[in-house]
């Protein structure tokens, strides 16, 4: 045991932290693992015990005091592209049968859907271009 460096057992515990980063999708056992890897880098410089693990505790620390926080910030924002139905709404269609208060048919996004007018008393001829507002079920609601 007292043949191998220091810094390959550094190495043997990123590794060994690695793992538990893997099974429990903890981003703190990689943030320990790098501060491991910078415990290697400091024992491969030929520096003593005490610096060695100095700079494990100063990066890992260091690494979660920072990024943890932004990591959490950013996994409470919602994703900014749009998909699915929140992609559809306020984008402009044709309408191909005549829409008011009780249906017709439009031509969104390359695609033919049943629409029905925000407004009850308002009606949409065909050609005309409408805004969709909102989605319910299969139905576009247009304006």
């Amino acid at each position: 045991m007292d043949d191998i460096d220091a810094w390959v057992w550094w190495l043997v515990g990123a590794g060994a932290l690695g793992i538990p980063l893997v099974v429990t999708a903890m981003p703190e056992f990689g943030m320990l693992a790098v501060g491991a890897v910078a415990a290697a880098v400091v024992a491969g410089l030929g520096l003593g015990t005490v610096i060695q693990v100095l700079a494990f505790v100063v990066v890992s620390v260091a690494l979660i005091a920072v990024v943890r926080p932004i990591a959490a910030r950013h996994s409470r924002q919602r994703p900014q592209l749009a998909t699915g139905i929140d992609a559809l709404k306020g984008r402009q269609a044709v309408v191909l049968e005549r829409v008011d208060g009780s249906g017709g048919r439009i031509k969104l996004a390359g695609e033919i859907w049943s629409a029905r007018a925000l407004a009850t008393d308002r009606a949409y001829e065909v050609g005309q271009e409408v805004d969709v507002v909102d989605i319910e079920g299969a139905t576009a609601i247009v304006i």
